[in-house]
């Protein structure tokens, strides 16, 4: 049996940190959109519980962007050239906004100027926590599109059409949605009350349905808008396999909110995100930027190849331990039966 090659297997790791990066810092955006939208009696309850959720750890979710980004930049730099040059007006807006929505967060908590400037800083938090997310999505749906057209080492369109396409728009809310029922399956395990599990119960089952329009926006959109995209959703078996995955992980987080199974609408949710991420990956495969880019072709050299997979492995020795500390350390303990039926 012939091993792997080295550009697939990082090629794996890239959509896995993307994955990592849906799965933790999606849910941080998601947290955002929620402080935005907190209403009701407990809109305060709701806010402190969003931010006492986030707090302790949420610079560190930004490692799996800047790990894949590193992957992309030294094993596929060709492939990095393109996206930096192509996409280089929505990743500058993406980058203000993450770097805003987390100055923000830390003003609001210290800043002792009263209500009116918390509430300020606060506006500027969730705004960005609403904005990053469709310009991520947005991005990814120029990635997939073709539009984006390379000639030798040249980038000759797609600067703006891509991103700013329907598709793309669509892709966009997809991700925003994504987010915030990532961040509300998540948050009714964090609450204590059962009166802050029912709001983001309800919040999590509005922003399913949310993914689950959008995704049918971006399946019908993707015919045109990503043909690429349209033809491994449909043709490719690995793709097929996800999106059945998926479709089963979609329908366990709607009877586990529904049952009030809060301990495991977490896992349920990051189940079906994730394989929403693997799912996209894999129907453009074998392209890093559809249709002039490939895995093989934006390569570095074997040698680049190998050392960064070595780098990988010691990294990922060190990193992962930290985190699971760091989250054990930090992470504000259930009550007894937050899991369970109120």
């Amino acid at each position: 049996m012939r091993p792997m090659p080295t550009d697939a297997i990082l090629g794996f790791a890239v959509a896995g940190t993307f994955v990592l990066y849906a799965l933790f810092g999606g849910a941080d955006f998601g947290g955002g959109v929620w402080d935005l939208l907190a209403s009701g009696p407990r809109k305060a309850e709701q806010r402190a519980l969003i931010a006492r959720a986030i707090g302790p750890v949420w610079e560190v979710n930004h490692i799996w962007l800047i790990v894949g980004l590193v992957l992309l930049f030294a094993g596929f730099p060709r492939a990095f050239a393109v996206l930096s040059v192509a996409l280089h007006v929505p990743l500058t807006l993406l980058l203000l906004g993450i770097v805003f929505r987390g100055a923000a967060f830390t003003f609001r908590a210290y800043d002792t100027r009263g209500d009116a400037v918390q509430r300020q800083w606060g506006l500027v938090f969730s705004g960005a926590s609403v904005i990053a997310p469709v310009l991520l999505g947005m991005c990814v749906g120029a990635v997939v599109s073709g539009t984006i057209r390379v000639e030798g080492r040249v980038v000759v369109s797609g600067f703006f059409a891509s991103w700013l396409a329907p598709f793309s728009w669509a892709v966009g809310a997809l991700a925003l949605s994504l987010f915030a029922f990532l961040a509300a399956a998540y948050l009714t395990h964090e609450a204590h009350e059962p009166t802050l599990r029912e709001d983001f119960r309800r919040r999590a089952m509005g922003a399913g349905v949310a993914v689950f329009v959008a995704a049918l926006a971006v399946l019908l959109l993707a015919r045109e808008g990503a043909p690429r995209v349209w033809e491994g959703l449909l043709r490719s078996p690995f793709a097929l396999a996800l999106h059945a995955g998926t479709a089963v992980a979609a329908v366990a987080s709607f009877a586990l909110l529904w049952t009030r199974r809060f301990q495991w609408v977490r896992v349920a949710a990051a189940v079906q995100a994730g394989l929403i991420v693997l799912g996209w990956a894999a129907s453009q495969y074998p392209y890093l930027v559809v249709p002039d880019v490939t895995l093989h072709g934006a390569a570095a050299s074997p040698g680049a190849q190998r050392l960064l997979l070595v780098a990988l492995g010691v990294g990922t020795a060190v990193v992962v331990p930290s985190l699971v500390l760091l989250f054990r350390v930090f992470r504000p303990a259930p009550t007894p039966g937050a899991g369970s039926e109120v």
